[in-house]
């Protein structure tokens, strides 16, 4: 636990004000994932079925969870709210992304999303890190409380 709390203390300290637009824009993008899901949901199903995981109801709750995820940790993480709570949250679906989906006989496809995929696990894990930093909700709570 200690090892936990000096990771979060280090990270709140060792915060550029650059970082946060990245953090803006890695909650924008899992925004955009969470809604592009939404409409290719059909894609998601057809993958399920084929590997033979689950029935309809489960797949349906899978989906909805993961599509609730990305828009409500997107907002958050874009907002600087709970950022690390919500990176933690999102990780177990893009690690699934990468290591599923994309990772089997597509990586060196033409516009393959593994890359993509890795980035934004990579960023999550930045900010898991991180946190929320000096543009966010968060720091103008606790500035206001003060």
């Amino acid at each position: 636990m200690k090892v936990l709390s000096k990771i979060q203390e280090w990270g709140d300290q060792h915060h550029p004000k650059w970082l946060d637009f990245i953090r803006m824009a890695l909650g924008l993008t899992l925004i955009w994932k969470g809604v592009a899901f939404a409409f290719n949901l059909h894609a998601f199903t057809s993958l399920m079925e084929n590997a033979g995981l689950g029935t309809a109801v489960s797949l349906s709750l899978i989906a909805h969870a993961i599509i609730a995820l990305h828009l409500i940790g997107g907002l958050m993480i874009a907002l600087g709210s709970h950022t690390r709570m919500f990176c933690l949250l999102n990780m177990p679906i893009l690690l699934v992304a990468v290591f599923y989906v994309n990772l089997p006989g597509q990586i060196f496809r033409p516009y393959s999303e593994f890359w993509f995929s890795c980035a934004v696990t990579l960023a999550l894990v930045c900010f898991l890190i991180e946190g929320d930093g000096v543009l966010s909700i968060e720091n103008d709570r606790q500035t206001l409380a003060e």
